[in-house]
């Protein structure tokens, strides 16, 4: 029998962080300050979260578990 090893990439920062931070301070980017994407969270600033879609849009992500940090990585549970 073949010996199968799976590892899953996780990012280091964590969902349930990222949700508080989504939930209470989405509108101003705090989650993608959080999971590094400065760019990202400078423009949700701008727009108070893309006009509120993206950030209604982001909630159901993260709880999901379908978002990603700046490397590409799905959050930490």
């Amino acid at each position: 029998m073949a010996n199968s090893n799976y590892v899953t990439v996780t990012s280091d920062k964590k969902k349930w962080v990222a949700f508080w931070l989504c939930l209470f301070g989405g509108w101003f980017g705090l989650h993608e300050f959080y999971v590094g994407k400065p760019f990202v969270g400078f423009l949700y600033l701008l727009t108070f979260g893309g006009f509120f879609k993206c950030y209604w849009w982001d909630l159901p992500r993260i709880l999901r578990g379908k978002f990603k940090d700046n490397t590409g990585t799905y959050l930490r549970a």
